[in-house]
């Protein structure tokens, strides 16, 4: 289920069967003209992987918007948001918040996080659309989807 009026009353109607939480982690900056390529580029690919994982786990998972934070901010205070984000969550019958990011600076908080960190390689591509991209993106959602299985 995607974070979408149609997607949100069929959630309603069978709560019980939705037991996982997918929330992706995605910096934002306008501050560094030399970034902003590989910053979008990054969150295009984010925003694809999240909808493709949530499709090969639909039944099962419901994808919320994304936790944007400011690359630069202080991850400390971030964590303390994103647990409060989590706090929300757990009032609904979830028992598995997963967190996908490709910011690594993320790890070293991994273990002040209420939920599991999926800290995956930025993928990089010039054509977002380009069969190389379409199945770097399909083999990491199998890997993904693999492994989010296992905490069931």
């Amino acid at each position: 289920m995607r974070w979408v009026k149609d997607d949100i009353q069929t959630y309603k109607k069978g709560k019980e069967y939705f037991d996982t939480v997918i929330v992706p982690v995605i910096p934002f900056h306008l501050s560094q003209d030399a970034e902003l390529d590989k910053s979008t580029s990054l969150s295009e690919v984010m925003n694809i992987l999240a909808h493709e994982i949530e499709k090969e786990l639909s039944g099962r998972v419901l994808l919320i918007p994304g936790y944007h934070y400011i690359k630069q901010s202080d991850k400390e205070e971030e964590v303390k948001r994103i647990n409060s984000w989590v706090e929300d969550i757990q009032k609904q019958p979830f028992n598995h918040i997963f967190f996908l990011t490709f910011d690594p600076s993320w790890k070293k908080y991994e273990r002040e996080l209420e939920g599991n960190l999926l800290w995956l390689p930025g993928i990089q591509s010039d054509n977002i659309h380009s069969d190389e991209m379409h199945s770097m993106i399909r083999n990491q959602v199998a890997q993904i989807g693999e492994l989010i299985r296992s905490y069931w």
